[in-house]
């Protein structure tokens, strides 16, 4: 693709020019960005050009295109290929988050979970579980559980809005490292379809996190339950 007059590609600047109308809000979810006949002339490029700027954005989550319909802004979703909290994945797409807290209570009979913090079995958790919305729109329900010798203030005020991962790094000092995860699939069962708005039965990712500390520690245990319509998983293998 030829570049600009500035010396970047042409496509990255349709690129660029579509993520900015998707960031400042004037592009929303299911809005139409363009044809690739449109797109061509107004950056008065050809229409191979439009066409590969397209397909980068839809392979990146951005655009869906819909054969005999044209290209539209993507549903958000989340990647999980770098350990950022909700609020900075929907941040970084220009999105609210925001969570509401269904529970948040101290418990002492959850030996495995105790065991994955490598802690003895019968100690107190904070035990927080809450469903996350972006835009309003729930994406999963999460439960987490931390060591309440350590976190029992999150009992008495558990994070209503904003970022747990940034609660923890700001009041307790905490530096997150990096997650052990375990993925698989599941069906939405009664109380997770009403909760996430989705028919009975639909497909879920079940994903189980051990969150470390930068020195190593284990902090957090949480599991989730993730609408796989709105999550993609990227994984790089190499031969």
């Amino acid at each position: 693709m030829p570049p600009g007059k500035n010396g970047t590609p042409a496509y990255r600047r349709i690129q660029a020019a579509i993520l900015k109308r998707i960031e400042d809000s004037h592009l929303k979810p299911g809005d139409a960005v363009g044809s690739e006949r449109e797109l061509a002339g107004l950056h008065r490029v050809s229409l191979m050009t439009a066409r590969h700027a397209l397909a980068v954005l839809e392979r990146d989550g951005w655009v869906e295109r819909k054969p005999g319909r044209g290209t539209f802004v993507a549903p958000p979703k989340i990647h999980f290929n770098k350990l950022t909290s909700f609020s900075e994945q929907m941040a970084a797409r220009g999105m609210s988050a925001r969570s509401k807290v269904l529970s948040c209570t101290v418990v002492n009979k959850e030996p495995e979970v105790a065991a994955r913090l490598s802690l003895p079995a019968d100690s107190p958790l904070v035990k927080l579980e809450r469903v996350r919305l972006g835009a309003d729109e729930p994406f999963y329900v999460e439960t987490c559980y931390l060591s309440a010798k350590e976190f029992g203030g999150l009992a008495d005020a558990p994070p209503q809005q904003g970022s747990l991962f940034a609660s923890l790094e700001r009041i307790h000092g905490l530096e997150l490292a990096y997650a052990d995860e375990e993925v698989d699939a599941t069906a939405a069962d009664p109380r997770t379809a009403r909760l996430l708005a989705i028919p009975l039965g639909q497909p879920l990712l079940r994903i189980r996190q051990v969150i470390y500390s930068a020195k190593g520690s284990p902090v957090m245990h949480v599991l989730g339950l993730y609408r796989s319509d709105r999550h993609n998983l990227l994984i790089r293998r190499y031969r």
